[in-house]
């Protein structure tokens, strides 16, 4: 894998993401680096792993951004926390951007920014990792990085629908992920996704990114070509299409049905 290579897709995406193309990524949940191999046979633009919401580490995580990156798909995780302690190292080990959760105000913007971005725009620090070639790609990558990478973020409360139009006055914000179901928690309807006040809620979020030239997304957690559709219908430009979870949990909740079946099937003969 060169660094022109890396560097070609990890433009790429952000220029599609600018442009608002249709973009399609993928999610993974468990650590194992070879499903991230699998997902990335799929066609994806880029694979998100979720830490926020599994017990993924940050030495797991590097081993799926190198396993991502090395079938040829960009990789951004989803850190657990806004701190640069889960950030740096997450960069340094060579992630193409940073999906980050919960973002509510221009000032926790400004710090992220300030986390990801070199100098003059941030005030990220300078070293050497895999992210760098261990030393051999470093000039390219520090003098390309800014320009680069992605930075992604999740509006996912009320508040940050709210503060949405100071969220995106900052240039470096690429797109913004809408998260249904925190936002319907926050309104105080749990579960109530497609209730008219989160509909109305993300509605306003899908505008403000089209009026500043922002990629926006949300997820779909069971993929069918109609749930897609509807997506690209409410006027989000690019979707991240279910998980590794879901994936497991739906043909799980499958087999649970059939295995019942044949149980009660069996249970019917004895009795008789």
């Amino acid at each position: 894998m060169s660094f022109e290579a890396t560097l070609t897709r990890r433009q790429n995406l952000k220029q599609k993401l600018r442009n608002r193309e249709r973009v399609f990524g993928g999610w993974v949940s468990y650590p194992d680096p070879s499903i991230v191999e699998t997902f990335a046979r799929a066609g994806f633009d880029f694979i998100a792993i979720d830490m926020e919401h599994t017990t993924i580490s940050l030495e797991q995580a590097r081993h799926i951004i190198t396993s991502c990156q090395a079938e040829g798909t960009t990789c951004l995780p989803r850190p657990v926390s806004h701190s640069n302690d889960i950030f740096k190292p997450l960069l340094e080990a060579g992630a193409d951007g940073l999906i980050v959760q919960m973002v509510e105000t221009k000032e926790q913007v400004r710090a992220l920014i300030d986390h990801v971005k070199f100098p003059p725009i941030g005030r990220r620090s300078y070293g050497v990792n895999r992210a760098h070639g261990y030393g051999f790609d470093f000039d390219r990558y520090i003098t390309s990085w800014n320009d680069a990478s992605t930075v992604m973020l999740q509006v996912e409360s009320i508040a940050g629908v709210e503060n949405i139009e100071e969220l995106l006055s900052f240039d470096e914000v690429d797109a913004v992920m809408v998260g249904p179901y925190d936002i319907s928690g926050s309104l105080g309807l749990p579960g109530q996704t497609n209730h008219p006040r989160v509909r109305e809620a993300a509605a306003k979020v899908v505008e403000a990114c089209k009026r500043h030239g922002k990629g926006c997304c949300t997820q779909v957690a069971h993929v069918t070509p109609e749930a897609v559709q509807d997506v690209f219908d409410q006027g989000y430009t690019f979707v991240i299409l279910g998980s590794d979870l879901f994936v497991l949990w739906k043909w799980a909740e499958l087999t649970r049905s059939v295995v019942n079946q044949f149980k009660g099937a069996q249970n019917n003969v004895e009795i008789r």
